[in-house]
């Protein structure tokens, strides 16, 4: 029984919506690109010494495919690049064929962790609490909600962690700076009046080296400790121990962190760029394809037309014909188009990855090492009297 099998009829007339997806169809350069591959693949195949069982719509697939997985593989090595620098930005950016800066983003929000741990800053929020101490009582219970205050939640509800207590000597600074002392005496009194009497007028130090006031500094905290009831604290569980014992009642101000807040791994709120699979990436404009990736796919289309075909000769294998048949070379089609297939796809990888950003500064510092070799190489003038 004679199969009547399509052929390529010599030449075709692209319309939008010939393609599966149709991400294209309505670029002028992939409308005028599409008939030309497909005329080009087909005359690659054979075509017309042999006939080519292929239809239009069959080259119109290979040549959607091929773009979008050169599109694919670009933007998968761009990800691969900017993504310490966009993680935690917003996934409604479009980052396809846009310049991604090379900045700290990943490294800020690693290094604002543990600074959050060091009270220098981070992602936490710094709450305030104080407790209203008494005269003479020296030991306090910072879950007594009677004397204790919290800015935010409870240590009853939430379990916090106390950062830091404001119960220290006065700096030494402040008396380094004393207004009855030194030759400037009068400029001090009236900056006191003022309430600028921490801050010293320059007559005070102005011949004085800077390892004098830090010397300075440390006499006075030293004399503090040694001489005087310095104060104090201990800080255990729940138990705050303070010293010298209050003769007065005064407040003590403390930061604290929620630990809820602490433990919790989602910083950045939903909508933001998490890893691979939502970095905004698009399919990218045909039009905006150079002339070096535009080739790619039209071998990488040739090679996927060659496969189809490959599957189509290798179900008919044999075409009768009067008085005998024809063997059809459907697997050998399919092997080379497997083989051109991994070529292509191995040679973008490595000219993408020649692009990478290491790849660069790579090179950059190789043209560099190059140019001070041979500038060393470069007799001086000698100069004569």
């Amino acid at each position: 029984m004679a199969v009547n099998i399509s052929v390529w009829p010599g030449s075709s007339s692209f319309f939008p919506g010939d393609t599966v997806f149709g991400y294209y169809d309505y670029d002028f350069d992939f409308q005028t690109d599409a008939d030309a591959t497909a005329k080009w693949c087909a005359q690659r195949l054979g075509y017309p010494i042999q006939e080519v069982e292929l239809q239009p719509n069959h080259f119109y697939m290979a040549f959607e495919e091929a773009v979008t997985e050169f599109g694919n593989q670009v933007n998968m090595y761009s990800a691969r690049d900017s993504f310490m620098n966009v993680l935690g930005s917003s996934t409604s950016l479009n980052l396809t064929n846009r310049v991604v800066s090379a900045n700290f983003n990943g490294v800020l929000h690693l290094s604002k962790e543990y600074g959050s741990l060091v009270d220098t800053g981070g992602s936490l929020t710094l709450y305030t609490g104080s407790i209203n101490v008494q005269s003479g009582r020296a030991v306090y219970d910072i879950t007594d909600t009677s004397r204790v205050y919290f800015e935010t939640g409870s240590v009853a509800n939430d379990a916090i962690t106390v950062k830091r207590f404001f119960h220290d000597n006065p700096p030494a600074v402040a008396r380094y700076f004393d207004p009855y002392l030194g030759s400037g005496t009068n400029t001090q009194l009236m900056l006191n009046s003022f309430g600028w009497g921490n801050y010293s007028p320059g007559v005070s130090f102005m011949m004085l080296p800077m390892y004098a006031d830090v010397l300075r500094f440390q006499a006075i905290e030293l004399n503090d400790m040694i001489r005087k009831s310095s104060y104090g604290f201990e800080f255990s569980k729940n138990r705050l121990r303070i010293w010298p014992v209050p003769t007065m009642d005064f407040t003590i101000f403390f930061h604290y962190h929620l630990n809820s807040e602490r433990d919790n791994p989602l910083r950045t709120p939903s909508g933001s760029i998490s890893d691979l699979s939502n970095i905004p990436y698009s399919n990218m404009s045909y039009e905006n394809i150079n002339d070096i990736g535009r080739q790619w796919i039209r071998k990488y289309a040739l090679a996927l037309s060659k496969e189809m075909l490959g599957q189509v000769r290798g179900k008919y294998s044999s075409v009768p014909i009067p008085n005998s048949e024809i063997t059809l070379n459907g697997a050998d089609l399919l092997s080379q188009a497997q083989t051109e297939k991994d070529a292509l796809l191995t040679e973008l990888k490595e000219m993408l990855d020649s692009f990478s950003r290491q790849s660069q500064l790579e090179r950059k510092d190789a043209e560099s090492t190059s140019l001070q070799s041979q500038m060393i190489k470069i007799p001086l003038k000698i100069y004569t009297a």
